[in-house]
């Protein structure tokens, strides 16, 4: 499988802004907007289903010329067509292609390139100094525990034992002038690494958060990169050259050199140091949790760019407003999910795709059927998967000649391809799921006692059943034939169709 595609260097956040700018891609905004609140209504009212451009904002209350940063950045993968740019694809490839190429895209590997220096360093913030207030941080919304300064940067960390690093994004809040506690799930990356820190007798973990660099990095860092590989590695096959990183000044991990910010410092084991996080708005479209301890950074170095530029993002999908994480996610669980069909030798699959508004719960596979059950088969590979653990909630399989990214076809299918009565509905019942899905009892979802959230899972077989007897009245077919118009009347009609004067 080859999709051709031109691999871009961007440089920095800086040129992923201008080539953003020269496409039609980004809307800058200079009327002052209140960081408490209305910074974030404004960023979810205007991404859209996919629709809305980037955002800078380029004036933010409190945050004045003598400010250490006076800009926040945000929106820039809520689009098909950024994401695509992202890829080196033209901006108008249709998801369907993008899906395709995120089935090889995260397997590629090109290192990076250790630098001895670079804009990051050029303000290093060390001791009494270090506020994390200085920076335009938002209260993304008014149900927020806080201001979230952590939502779309490369939290870095290292495994113990094998040293390869991982980079992750992981939400964190403010909390003080040198504190961010942060929601780290132990079936994460950054969960893993820091169980072999605690296996080592260490009491806490070096880590640090790269915030604004290109897109790649927000792109991977929320992408089921395959256990064992970095995300440096793989952010420079996305672009093509490798990866420039820079040391930090407190802790043994490497940085991008031309990020805007980087935050550095230590991740606590130790209960007692926990402090408060939550609640936020989650993915899911819903407020997530409560107030409760959480393992917080020690924050000891910030270092960044001259007048920096924050980058961040509303998190939380609607009908209506699809935030960057749903945006990607579509993409990549879709990509995720057909290799693993292919991986367990399902037969016919010949597209996947995971709808944005559900950022890869709901998930829709289109076969060729070769034999009756291909359907169940599809659920079963995915729901046993590691890939399934917050994802594929939901799986609808439905025959070829149904356009999964058209929900009205879909639709359809599930209207009329249906009958519960005939095993076109299976429910798998108490498997692992999202800790943080509201649907489940607020029992089942503790994370912290389970290890996980506790999902019954549902399979939609909206395909043409197999076990109905061929019927002879309709010439052997299993079902009737559709009302569409044989292919020579449809075209014998568009051939008048300007003579008609209709509108194509």
């Amino acid at each position: 499988m080859s999709i051709e595609r031109k691999p871009i260097a961007y440089g920095d956040m800086r040129g992923w802004l201008s080539a953003l700018d020269k496409a039609g891609e980004l809307q800058t905004i200079g009327a002052e907007v209140d960081w408490n609140i209305e910074l974030g209504t404004v960023s979810r009212l205007a991404q859209g289903p996919g629709t809305g451009k980037a955002l800078l904002f380029n004036k933010i209350r409190d945050y004045g010329e003598n400010a250490r940063c006076r800009q926040v950045f945000t929106g820039a993968l809520s689009s098909y067509r950024r994401v695509a740019m992202m890829m080196g694809m033209a901006p108008d490839t249709h998801p369907r292609e993008l899906v395709k190429l995120g089935r090889t895209i995260l397997t590629g590997a090109i290192p990076p390139k250790i630098v001895a220096t670079g804009p990051v360093k050029e303000n290093i913030v060390k001791g009494d100094d270090i506020d994390l207030n200085d920076f335009p941080t938002p209260q993304w919304n008014r149900a927020d525990g806080g201001r979230y300064i952590l939502t779309y940067g490369g939290v870095v960390t290292r495994d113990h034992d094998t040293g390869v690093m991982n980079v992750g994004v992981y939400r964190g809040m403010v909390s003080g002038k040198n504190m961010i506690p942060i929601l780290m799930w132990r079936a994460q990356h950054i969960g893993q690494h820091a169980t072999t820190w605690q296996q080592a007798g260490k009491k806490e973990m070096p880590i640090a958060v790269a915030i604004g660099w290109e897109p790649s990095l927000d792109f991977v860092g929320g992408a089921p990169v395959p256990k064992g590989m970095c995300e440096y590695d793989v952010a420079g096959a996305i672009r093509g050259e490798p990866v420039e990183l820079v040391k930090c000044e407190t802790v043994d991990l490497h940085v991008p050199a031309s990020a805007e910010i980087v935050i550095e410092g230590f991740l606590s084991f130790d209960p007692s140091t926990f402090l408060p996080e939550g609640p936020y708005a989650e993915f899911t479209g819903y407020i997530a949790g409560d107030q409760s301890p959480k393992p917080a950074i020690r924050v000891t170095c910030i270092t960044h760019r001259t007048n920096p530029i924050l980058r961040g993002t509303i998190e939380g999908t609607m009908p209506g407003s699809y935030s960057e994480n749903s945006v990607t996610s579509s993409v990549m669980r879709a990509a995720a999910a057909w290799n693993v069909l292919d991986r367990a030798g399902v037969p016919g699959v010949t597209d996947v795709w995971c709808p944005p508004v559900q950022a890869g719960v709901n998930t829709v596979v289109q076969v060729k059927q070769s034999y009756r059950g291909v359907a169940k088969q599809v659920a079963n590979a995915l729901w046993g998967s590691s890939a399934a653990h917050v994802r594929y909630k939901h799986v609808t399989v439905v025959d070829d000649d149904i356009d999964i990214h058209d929900y009205a076809a879909v639709d359809w299918a599930i209207a009329f391809r249906v009958n519960a009565g005939e095993d076109d509905i299976v429910i798998m019942p108490a498997t692992f799921g999202a800790g943080l899905d509201p649907s489940v009892r607020k029992r089942d979802r503790n994370v912290a006692q389970f290890g996980t959230g506790k999902w019954n899972r549902v399979l939609i077989d909206a395909t043409i059943n197999l076990d109905y007897d061929p019927d002879p009245d309709l010439g052997g077919a299993r079902f009737p034939p559709t009302v569409r118009p044989a292919q020579k009347d449809i075209d014998a009609v568009l051939a008048r169709w300007d003579e008609l004067g209709l509108k194509k």
